[in-house]
């Protein structure tokens, strides 16, 4: 049975075309992973936009929403779990209290950190984005089968602990 073709087939043939010894094989998977993220980052914002957030405000909440109750964490502890320097998190979690999506806590164990908790209005925001977003992934994966899902994961897996470091 013949393969269906997509934008990525055509971009390596036309390599291969007009650099016959050119070993395009990399372009196969990471041009397929590059504009599955765009598309993928299109659903997310859309998904993000219907719950009233924008995605670094869902990537801050939803970090404190998986902390677990009370849904607390330190600015460094938001930095790391969200990959942005300190000076980019001390915006975020302004822009977020005048939202009053977080408060700012004192830190019994420590005067000098004041931890940022979710607030009420916060998770429910945080909650019924996620469950957009869900909806939206859920939709975005209809045509793979659940085994392929399960094997793209593993392979995927693979690929973002080299990314990482950690594999």
């Amino acid at each position: 049975m013949p393969h269906a073709h997509d934008e990525v087939d055509r971009i390596v043939a036309a390599w291969q075309r007009e650099r016959p010894g050119l070993d395009a094989a990399p372009l196969e998977v990471l041009s397929r992973v590059s504009r599955l993220a765009r598309h993928l980052d299109l659903a997310r914002r859309e998904a993000f936009a219907a719950s009233g957030l924008e995605g670094w405000e869902f990537d801050v909440l939803a970090a404190l929403r998986r902390s677990g109750p009370p849904y607390r964490l330190t600015p460094r502890e938001l930095t790391r779990a969200t990959l942005v320097s300190s000076g980019t998190m001390t915006n975020r979690v302004d822009r977020l209290l005048s939202r009053e999506l977080v408060q700012r806590v004192r830190s019994e164990e420590d005067g000098r950190e004041v931890p940022v908790q979710l607030t009420d209005r916060g998770r429910e925001l945080v909650d019924a984005a996620m469950d957009r977003l869900l909806e939206h992934e859920r939709a975005l994966l209809a045509g793979v089968s659940t085994a392929d899902q399960v094997d793209l994961a593993d392979t995927l897996r693979t690929l973002l602990l080299h990314f990482d470091g950690t594999g």
